[in-house]
């Protein structure tokens, strides 16, 4: 439903042109120094009108914590939080009242539900995904006391794309470009591709990659809730994620499993990777790396031919504020989704006592 973990628990609330978004996170460690700067700044990367490729939507996106701080630090207790929308434009939304957007979640919600939000798609909107950041961000402050690192970038943008091997970039680079590529010759081609889409009213996907170091062998259950299965489940909860690949993934299968297996160095080290520090299930203790798919953002501004709520033909030209490419803005959020999945299996796994 609304709620994401096992133990590290973020339950999530609001809509794109409500009040607000927000939520709570329960099973947060206690004793964990609180980085108010570095909460926002998680925030700061994920919210709009950041650059001419992204939503032109204002928004401060200012998070304030309701509970379970003190002095600075957590406290074990439920940390409820709140991010109030100011920059609603409600009225952009009018014409899609009475109609279903093409591979919109307009026509599912109103079957499932037999009513919708058609303000910015409501719940479905990826204005949501605030509290995602918000519980990311508490989770890396956790995960940082580890020595856990997560770092996304992306790695693709229509049919312009970076080797697969995330070692051959300096991941440190990501932050410097609007579109959060470490490749600048690579970042800047995407820039012009997404601009000349953005102008032609159309949108477009790609791939965003993620690496997670310092993770220790042992994370995961055996059965269900193995870690890449819990990992896949959380990236492909964000929105227009259609697809999840880790280690080798796709490009592996022609491969013979003499070329496949990562052979054992002592004591317990390997001479490569190909598994994506997951065998089993059960982290192994090397780099976790995985791949995320993004569709094409679903709502365009050209006209499509679509029908009403009565299921008449008819055509809609969008209006509002849309992203013409995910991505940029995706890439903390599929950090965040990945740290909260880790120290959820950290807590889980009683590895270690906090």
């Amino acid at each position: 439903m609304n709620t994401f973990g096992h133990i590290f628990r973020l339950t999530t609330f609001g809509e794109s042109h409500g009040e607000a978004i927000g939520g709570v996170i329960d099973g947060m460690p206690p004793g964990i120094d609180i980085d108010m700067a570095f909460i926002q700044r998680e925030l700061n990367r994920r919210r709009p009108g950041q650059s001419k490729i992204t939503t032109s939507r204002q928004e401060p996106d200012q998070v304030e914590l309701l509970s379970g701080v003190f002095e600075g630090k957590s406290t074990g207790c439920p940390i409820g939080f709140i991010v109030r929308n100011q920059n609603q434009h409600s009225q952009d939304y009018e014409n899609m009242r009475n109609v279903f957007r093409p591979s919109h979640a307009d026509f599912t919600y109103q079957q499932k539900y037999g009513i919708r939000d058609h303000r910015g798609g409501g719940r479905s909107s990826a204005r949501i995904t605030i509290s995602r950041c918000v519980g990311g961000a508490l989770a890396k402050l956790a995960l940082k006391q580890k020595g856990i690192s997560i770092q996304a970038y992306t790695s693709q943008v229509g049919d312009i794309a970076l080797e697969r091997d995330y070692h051959r970039y300096d991941l440190a680079l990501t932050e410097t470009n609007a579109v959060r590529c470490p490749d600048l010759e690579k970042a800047a081609q995407m820039e012009e591709l997404i601009t000349r889409v953005k102008a032609e009213g159309d949108t477009i996907g790609g791939v965003i990659t993620c690496v997670i170091k310092g993770c220790p062998a042992g994370l995961g259950e055996p059965e269900f809730d193995k870690l890449h299965v819990t990992l896949g489940a959380a990236m492909l909860s964000i929105n227009a994620v259609k697809g999840f690949e880790y280690g080798e993934g796709f490009a592996g299968v022609t491969a013979r499993g003499s070329e496949q297996n990562d052979v054992f160095l002592p004591p317990y080290d390997t001479a490569t990777n190909h598994s994506g520090g997951i065998q089993g299930g059960i982290s192994n203790g090397q780099d976790i790396y995985f791949r995320v798919a993004f569709k094409p953002v679903a709502t365009l501004l050209k006209e499509q031919k679509t029908v009403d709520l009565e299921g008449n033909p008819t055509t809609l030209t969008a209006k509002g504020r849309h992203d013409p490419c995910v991505l940029p803005r995706a890439v903390p959020i599929v950090e965040a989704m990945a740290a909260m999945t880790i120290l959820d299996h950290f807590l889980l796994s009683k590895v270690q006592k906090w």
